[in-house]
């Protein structure tokens, strides 16, 4: 049951995030810059920001874990070979 709850809450917030930016980039350049619709939205420029800067977040992150999986997996074979040279 729990894992249906918070399927339902990840979904419910993923739509809600879509929605939003969807409406704020495709939506808002349409309407008149003294409307106060554009009240609840930030400027323009950070829709090309912000999912640029969780691209490069995301990537950093992912090609970090994956060094220290290499680095790790490369020392556990190097001491597997010392240890069975020595042996």
């Amino acid at each position: 049951m729990l894992d249906r709850l918070v399927g339902l809450s990840m979904l419910i917030v993923a739509s809600t995030v879509f929605l939003y930016y969807t409406i704020w980039t495709l939506f808002m350049p349409f309407v008149d810059e003294d409307h106060p619709l554009h009240s609840l939205f930030p400027p323009r420029v950070w829709a090309i920001r912000i999912p640029v800067i969780l691209i490069i977040l995301f990537t950093t992150v992912v090609g970090s874990f994956l060094s220290v999986v290499m680095i790790r997996s490369n020392r556990k074979k190097a001491m597997k070979a010392k240890a069975k040279k020595a042996s």
